[in-house]
């Protein structure tokens, strides 16, 4: 250790940069502070880990900052070319800072920290160093889209490239999860399986609701040398309570817009042997014209028909469309190979009408709907839709900021 004329002292730490600062002495000679006057018990030190000049620092472990013989009065974390600024906390005695999240791979960080000692004068230290650059990547995709307006029913859907097929992964991934709400609400994350993850709340999302969904996935860690590329995010809105439900013993399908009914349609299901799906189903997907192929469903040749006004509520091929050519059936008897068929004047307004995420509720079929059929949160109750969390908690909504 060497001690320049400012009776500063600068020494290098394993794994850190440690600055030390002493007060300036008024007096004579019988200080505690030794040579020049400085005072020990007035020294603050200042450590920052990872250490300045680090070329390999793992994006996975915090960056952390202590004050010794003083309080931290500010910290900054900025990276890249921009400078852009990384979050951070502040313990509620002001000694020691640590980043609030994993850090980006193969980036630049920069750490400048001040604190104050009980002489009073303040000292700053700073560390550069360099993270990682991972041998395996992962990234992601989430939907719903950002800007999109969704129904009451829509789960967030977290995409990973990789699979996270260990309890700490998933753990790990859904601590980096935050879930912003203008109107805070309990919900929790459910893997279906290693790469996926979805967030649903208790009971159906208020109207009018905003959301964002922030995945803090760059620099974590989710198996051996994996790690996240980038954080992912997502805002949306939640519209109007749609809920659509449909009777196929009655042959009816009766739609509500905030508890109130706009519509009620005459509509035909899955005849015998190709039972239309029983359940709680959202609308996943909207297209103005498909071709219908039986082929899709393992049974070629038997039906390849165009159809209009197509809403999606199965993976496997159930659509609210418009059938023309079932008319006289519909309101009277299930004649379609599983769809919900209807009148194109009533197929069109519901298609108009609907929102991806919007409820569609199917009764009196003797198929049950099969979790993992398209998105469907709500085939489960809610004690079955916490068990698939790796956490095995609720989360409550952060605040909307």
């Amino acid at each position: 250790m060497r001690k320049g004329r400012s009776g500063t002292a600068i020494a290098a730490v394993a794994g850190a940069v440690l600055v030390a600062v002493a007060g300036c002495s008024s007096g004579g000679g019988g200080g505690k502070g030794g040579d020049g006057g400085g005072k020990d018990a007035d020294a603050v030190k200042l450590a920052i880990t990872p250490a300045t000049g680090t070329r390999q620092a793992a994006p996975d472990q915090p960056v952390t900052v202590t004050a010794d013989n003083g309080k931290l009065t500010n910290v900054t974390l900025t990276y890249g070319q921009k400078n852009a600024k990384a979050e951070g906390r502040l313990a509620a005695d002001g000694k020691s800072w640590k980043s609030s999240w994993t850090l980006r791979p193969s980036t630049t960080y920069t750490v400048t920290a001040t604190g104050t000692g009980e002489g009073g004068k303040p000292v700053t230290a700073t560390s550069t160093f360099t993270t990682l650059t991972p041998q395996k990547k992962l990234t992601s995709g989430m939907s719903p889209l950002d800007g999109e307006t969704v129904g009451v029913g829509m789960p967030v859907q977290l995409l990973l490239s990789r699979p996270v097929s260990t309890k700490a992964g998933k753990v790990a991934v859904e601590k980096a999860l935050e879930v912003r709400m203008s109107k805070p609400v309990e919900g929790a994350w459910y893997w279906v399986s290693d790469k996926e993850v979805d967030f649903r709340p208790r009971d159906y999302w208020p109207s009018g609701q905003k959301v964002k969904v922030i995945a803090h996935l760059a620099g974590l860690k989710v198996g051996d040398g994996v790690y996240g590329t980038k954080d992912r995010s997502a805002s949306f809105t939640v519209g109007a309570r749609h809920i659509t439900t449909i009777d196929a013993k009655k042959h009816r399908a009766t739609v509500t817009d905030g508890g109130r009914t706009v519509r009620t349609m005459k509509v035909s299901l899955g005849k015998p042997g190709h039972d239309s799906y029983s359940g709680t189903m959202i609308a996943q997907e909207k297209a103005a014209d498909i071709v219908m192929d039986s082929a899709t469903t393992g049974d070629p040749g038997e039906y390849r028909i165009p159809t209009k006004w197509n809403v999606r509520l199965t993976y496997s091929g159930t659509f609210v469309h418009s059938a023309p050519w079932s008319t006289d059936a519909q309101g009277n008897d299930n004649v379609s190979h599983g769809c919900v068929n209807a009148a194109p004047s009533d197929a069109k307004w519901f298609y108009d009408f609907t929102n991806r995420g919007d409820i569609v509720k199917v009764t009196g079929t003797s198929r049950q709907l099969q979790f993992g059929n398209g998105p469907t949160p709500w085939a489960k109750d809610w004690d079955g839709w916490l068990a698939g969390s790796a956490t095995g908690k609720p989360v409550t909504g952060l605040p909307l900021t």
